[in-house]
């Protein structure tokens, strides 16, 4: 087995014993990521539409260095502070994985409380690019173009 540890300048960096994410094989596997703001470190706002955003856009930026993206995720899931929340989260999270893309499996539950004081966290695994990049000439090396 191919196991690769994922470290990106591009996300905030891992806080505890765990890596942002590890690459198996194929597959990728994100740790949970809120929505901190890597220039300031903080929560991006109390808002949970403006956390969720902030989580996707850290996660994306975790599959990117490894030459994958969204689009490639099989499976997301959902932790809200609040179900309540769920909407607001939706409605940004439909942004990103839109219906008719045929978006990820995904479970969300509340959890009882979140790092930082945080409204979301969103995990994922996702496929690594297969596409054909021009650069390499090969599949699965470089920065992912699909999306």
């Amino acid at each position: 087995m191919d196991r690769q540890i994922i470290i990106t300048d591009g996300a905030p960096a891992a806080v505890g014993p765990y890596s942002q994410g590890v690459r198996l094989d194929d597959l990728i596997f994100t740790a949970g990521q809120i929505g901190l703001d890597l220039a300031t470190g903080k929560l991006v706002g109390e808002d949970v539409a403006d956390q969720t955003r902030q989580a996707l856009h850290n996660l994306e930026a975790i599959l990117k260095a490894v030459g994958s993206c969204l689009h490639h995720v099989v499976k997301t899931t959902v932790y809200l502070a609040d179900i309540a929340d769920f909407d607001a989260m939706n409605a940004v999270y439909a942004e990103f994985f839109p219906a008719g893309d045929e978006p990820p499996a995904r479970a969300t539950l509340q959890a009882a409380a979140l790092p930082l004081g945080a409204r979301v966290e969103i995990e994922v695994i996702a496929e690594v690019c297969e596409c054909e990049h021009e650069e390499e000439g090969k599949a699965g090396d470089g920065e992912c173009r699909c999306c």
